[in-house]
C-alpha cells in the first residue's frame, strides 16, 4: 500500500466523540505509515493530537458566520499542495468547507472525501451536506436507517456501517463489584455508602441525559426497603448549577437526597463502572451509539437503558434483558431489579473495538485512493 495524506475536517479539540474519534483515527494513520492532517480551531486536546504523529492546521472552520468562509482558500491551497489523497469531514460546517473547496479543484488533483454522520442531526439542507461524501461512515445501523429515511436520495452502496470502538485493555473485566473499590468512591462522596446496590448514569449535566428518570428509579428501588444508591459523574459542571439545584431539589422531593451523588466527571470511568452494580443509559433523545453500553459492559456490568436510537441497538444484540419501552418508568423499575437480582452473564468477547474501527476506517481510505474513476466530491 502507498502512503496516503489524510486530512480530516472539524470545529475544534475539546471534547466528544467526534474529537474522540479523529485522535483514534490519526494515531491508527500514523501507525500504518499514512500522514495524518487535521484541520480545527484547536483546544485542549491538541497536545494529545500531536502525540499521536499528526500535523496540525489551526483554522476555525466551525464558527457559524460568513467570515468563516475566507478559510476556503486556505483549505484549497491545503488540500492541492500538500498532495492530500483523502478529505474526512466530521461535522457539518466543516464539511460544508471542504466540499465548497473541492469544488475548486481540477478533478485531477481533487482528493476523495469522505463524511461520518456521527450523530442523529435535524434533517434539512445544512444537515444534507453529511450525505455528499463519496463514502459515508454511519456510526450504527441506527445512523443509517435515519439518514436513508431523510434523504432517500441518498445511494445506499456508499454508506459504510463502521461502529464506534473501545479498547477494552482501558475498560478490563472485573468479575464483580468490589467492596474496596467502592470504598474509595464512597471516602470521597458519602452518599454513595452503604450495603445496598450502586447505580451509574455517567453524561453531562443536562436533561436529556435521563437523570429525572435515574432519581425516580431509585426512588422506587429504595421504596423496596433496599439501600440502593446513585451515582451521577459528569453531572456536575460549570455553568450547570442551575439544572443540579433543580435535580437536588427533585432528589429531596423524593426523599433520596442522601442516597444520590452528583458530581464532575471522573477520570476513574473504568472503575467506577467497575465499582457498580447497575449501569443506566436513559438519554431521552436517542442516540446515535452508545458508547456507556459497551464501556460497561466490557468491564462485565449490566446496563439497564431505552430501548430506542443506537443504545437500544446496542441492548438488543449484546444483552437484550436490559433493553426497556422508552420512557416506561414501571417497565423501567421491574427490571432493574430483574438485573439486580439475575445479572446476565457477562460478554465472552466484545465486538466493539477501537482496533476495529481503525481498521475498517482506515480499509476504507484506501479502497478510496485505489479507484481508478474521477474524483468527485458528490
Amino acid at each position: 500500500m502507498r502512503r496516503l495524506t489524510v486530512v480530516q475536517l472539524l470545529p475544534a479539540l475539546e471534547s466528544g466523540g467526534v474529537e474522540r474519534s479523529t485522535l483514534e483515527i490519526s494515531e491508527a494513520l500514523v501507525a500504518a505509515g499514512h500522514r495524518s492532517i487535521v484541520v480545527s480551531a484547536g483546544g485542549r486536546l491538541l497536545p494529545a493530537l500531536r502525540a499521536t504523529g499528526a500535523e496540525h492546521i489551526a483554522l476555525d472552520i466551525g464558527r457559524k458566520s460568513l467570515l468563516t468562509l475566507r478559510h476556503l482558500p486556505a483549505l484549497r491551497k491545503l488540500f492541492v499542495g500538500e498532495q492530500a489523497d483523502i478529505v474526512h469531514a466530521r461535522s457539518r460546517l466543516p464539511a460544508w468547507l471542504g466540499w465548497k473547496a473541492l469544488q475548486a479543484i481540477a478533478v485531477a488533483q481533487r482528493p476523495h472525501f469522505v463524511t461520518t454522520m456521527h450523530g442523529l442531526n435535524s434533517p434539512g439542507r445544512y444537515s444534507a451536506v453529511m450525505t455528499h461524501g463519496e463514502r459515508v461512515i454511519c456510526v450504527s445501523d441506527t445512523v443509517r436507517d435515519y439518514l436513508l429515511r431523510h434523504y432517500p436520495r441518498t445511494d445506499p452502496g456508499k454508506l459504510r456501517v463502521i461502529p464506534r470502538g473501545i479498547d477494552t485493555t482501558r475498560f478490563p473485566r472485573v468479575a464483580e463489584p468490589g467492596p474496596a473499590l467502592r470504598g474509595e468512591f464512597a471516602r470521597e462522596h458519602p452518599q454513595l455508602g452503604g450495603e445496598g446496590p450502586l447505580l451509574l448514569l455517567p453524561g453531562r449535566g443536562t436533561r436529556l441525559k435521563g437523570h429525572v428518570d435515574a432519581l425516580r428509579l431509585l426512588a422506587a428501588l429504595r421504596g423496596d426497603g433496599g439501600d440502593a444508591r446513585l451515582w451521577l459523574p459528569g453531572a456536575r459542571a460549570a455553568g450547570r448549577e442551575d439544572y443540579i439545584a433543580e435535580m437536588e431539589g427533585e432528589a429531596v422531593a423524593l426523599g433520596i437526597a442522601d442516597a444520590v451523588a452528583f458530581t464532575a466527571a471522573t477520570s476513574r470511568i473504568a472503575e467506577a463502572y467497575a465499582a457498580s452494580d447497575l449501569v443506566l443509559q436513559l438519554s431521552r433523545k436517542p442516540e446515535s451509539f452508545g458508547r456507556t453500553v459497551i464501556e460497561a459492559l466490557s468491564v462485565g456490568r449490566p446496563v439497564l437503558g431505552w430501548a430506542h436510537g443506537g443504545v437500544g441497538e446496542l441492548l438488543a444484540e449484546l444483552q437484550p434483558q436490559g433493553a426497556v419501552p422508552a420512557f416506561d418508568e414501571a417497565a423501567l423499575a421491574s427490571t432493574a431489579r430483574a438485573l439486580l437480582r439475575h445479572p446476565p452473564s457477562p460478554l465472552a468477547t466484545m465486538p466493539y473495538t477501537l482496533r476495529a474501527m481503525q481498521e475498517a476506517t482506515l480499509a476504507l481510505y484506501q479502497e478510496l485512493a485505489d479507484d481508478p474513476s474521477p474524483r468527485v466530491a458528490r
